[in-house]
């Protein structure tokens, strides 16, 4: 529609010069926990690889993504994001790039799926840890300053190396919902709650961090079969 004389129109939305735009990926879902059947640890951390319904999201996200622009994908140390990436890095051609700091919030004597059972049965700490909105209420968990300030750093340096560009970035629930907690200043866990493979978007420049999407889950139809976890 043609713009008259002395029309202004509203303003639409673009990323300005210079700023990288993040596709924020949650991985698809996990191994389940089992009794007496601890996950492997990958530096002290609980390492599930993919539940058979992770790994048609992460197919499912692929066919959303394979057809857009995009410059670079990162993964954690941890497997399920590594697998959850795969299909996309092979439609794109693309190697992941591992960044250690994205990884999941340490959980301390909780790690290797005692967390699950915890929070399933709210357990008094996992209940004092969802008022509290911090996960350094669980003995020996990582402290909140230090997991805010790599995920900070980490986002900060991704976004400076690909200035212009579109990046995917798979990731965990928990670090993500810290990523959009410090780009909104919400409460610590306002955005931990976010689906298997689901994909926010966030524009970085310089300081300033722009929530465009949150959990968007459209690629993923009747996917959605269980309740998310609040993280791993």
């Amino acid at each position: 529609m043609a713009t008259g004389p002395g029309e202004i129109r509203q303003h639409r939305f673009s990323a300005p010069p210079g700023a990288a735009e993040l596709l924020l990926v949650r991985h698809g879902e996990s191994a389940a926990a089992v009794d007496g059947q601890p996950f492997p640890l990958v530096d002290g951390q609980g390492d599930p690889p993919l539940h058979e319904e992770g790994h048609r999201q992460a197919a499912l996200l692929a066919d959303r993504l394979a057809g857009e622009r995009i410059d670079a994908i990162y993964v954690t140390t941890l497997q399920r994001t590594a697998q959850t990436a795969a299909p996309l890095a092979s439609r794109l051609g693309l190697t992941p790039v591992v960044e250690p700091r994205l990884r999941e919030v340490h959980l301390g004597e909780w790690e290797g799926g005692v967390f699950r059972r915890h929070v399933a049965e709210q357990h008094p700490i996992a209940v004092q840890m969802q008022v509290e909105g911090r996960w350094d209420v669980i003995p020996g968990a990582e402290p909140a300053e230090a997991f805010r300030a790599r995920v900070r750093d980490a986002i900060t340096e991704i976004a400076a190396s690909h200035a212009d560009q579109t990046v995917v970035v798979v990731s965990h629930g928990g670090t993500m919902g810290e990523v959009l907690s410090q780009a909104t200043g919400g409460r610590p866990f306002a955005f931990n709650g976010s689906d298997n493979a689901s994909i926010s978007q966030l524009i970085v420049w310089g300081d300033r961090w722009i929530l465009r999407r949150y959990n968007d889950t459209a690629h993923l139809g009747g996917a959605l079969t269980a309740r998310p976890e609040p993280l791993t």
